[in-house]
């Protein structure tokens, strides 16, 4: 079975709407994005926090995906709650120790993991430093990890 857009998951729903729009409006008036643009990273960054548990996966944020991941973060109760639900424990944000390029390897892996745990991804927020890294799947929509079936 194939999945449609209407059996895909979204960071807004899981996070409801009152912290969902929080996360929308810190993301425009501290990063400068449009509400448009800054509802789909919220939703973005909401997925990704969910999606660790079940991938059992090292993921990295794209660029856009941090600065909703980092909204997310600063609504510490919020945060808080959807760490224990969804992973069980509190994920402690570890930025990487003197900085540096993220590991595109593992900003790829996320996307796939997102999409596999049935999420909507906006493929165009999924990169770094202008690359884009969530087209990186041929199979036009197949969920990843399934076959196709004859």
């Amino acid at each position: 079975m194939t999945a449609t857009a209407n059996d895909q998951k979204t960071g807004r729903a899981v996070a409801g709407e009152e912290l969902f729009e929080s996360l929308a409006h810190f993301v425009v008036v501290h990063n400068g994005q449009s509400p448009e643009r800054a509802e789909r990273i919220a939703d973005q960054a909401v997925a990704f926090l969910v999606t660790p548990a079940p991938a059992n996966v090292p993921m990295v944020p794209s660029d856009d995906g941090d600065l909703g991941l980092h909204a997310l973060i600063l609504h510490t109760r919020e945060y808080a709650r959807l760490c224990e639900r969804y992973a069980g424990r509190f994920l402690h944000h570890n930025p990487k120790p003197g900085g540096g390029p993220r590991d595109l390897l593992k900003v790829i892996t996320a996307a796939r993991a997102m999409k596999a745990a049935g999420f909507v991804v906006f493929d165009d927020l999924w990169t770094v430093d202008g690359t884009n890294l969530a087209q990186c799947d041929s199979d036009c929509g197949r969920p990843y990890g399934q076959d196709y079936q004859d």
